[in-house]
């Protein structure tokens, strides 16, 4: 699990990513560099509401637009309307500072169980793709998929409007192996996606990679 880390006290950032232990953290301490963070390949992110360069309120309501990616909210407030506001913009669990790194530590994990069920069943457009389950329906057809081609569609599916670069998807897929993959094998994975499932609203974005656009059909 990738974590991102929005909190400009480096001391108070640092401290939060040595007590998640083994889990992957990666620190930003503005909303700059947390926007150029945040790839698609985070599975939660840490947010503090006062930010040097800007709301942590404004950038929330900003990512929701786009991701569903499981947002905690830290506060110096323990005002009722500050919390309300958090949870208002699409925050999923808040923390008042000071607080316990063991208390934040059960939060996130709080957290990734409520969310775990989203991210093995996506039902949408007469798909139906069962991760859990390697079980994938094409308007009740059923589909055969290779592990590798299950990656680039959980991927896809779960960071919906949002361009994934090529060298992310790479890097995610293929993970120790990505060194050492072809420069095209991705470029036929999506090409074999696209023939098993010919209605996936799966777009490149030519330079960049590949986005699963919301509300259309078929890629090119």
């Amino acid at each position: 699990m990738r974590i991102l880390i929005v909190e400009d006290d480096k001391a108070l950032n640092n401290g939060i990513a040595l007590s998640l232990g083994t889990e992957q953290t990666v620190s930003a301490y503005t909303v700059k560099e947390a926007c150029a963070l945040l790839d698609g390949t985070v599975d939660l992110m840490i947010l503090d509401i006062n930010l040097p360069d800007g709301s942590g309120l404004d950038f929330c309501r900003e990512v929701r637009r786009t991701s569903r990616v499981p947002i905690i909210f830290l506060t110096a407030n323990d005002m009722e309307i500050d919390i309300v506001a958090g949870l208002e913009t699409g925050a999923d669990d808040y923390l008042t500072k000071p607080f316990s790194l063991a208390v934040l530590r059960a939060r996130v994990n709080a957290v990734m169980r409520r969310k775990a069920p989203e991210g093995d069943v996506f039902c949408q457009d007469g798909f139906l793709f069962d991760f859990g389950a390697m079980e994938f329906k094409d308007n009740g057809r059923s589909v055969e998929l290779s592990k590798t081609e299950q990656k680039l569609l959980k991927l896809l599916v779960k960071n919906q409007g949002m361009t994934l670069s090529r060298e992310m998807l790479i890097d995610r897929i293929w993970s120790e192996q990505a060194e050492f993959v072809e420069g095209n094998a991705l470029s036929v994975t999506v090409k074999r996606l696209r023939e098993k499932l010919p209605s996936i609203p799966v777009r490149t974005v030519y330079g960049i990679g590949y986005v699963w656009e919301r509300g259309e059909k078929h890629g090119e």
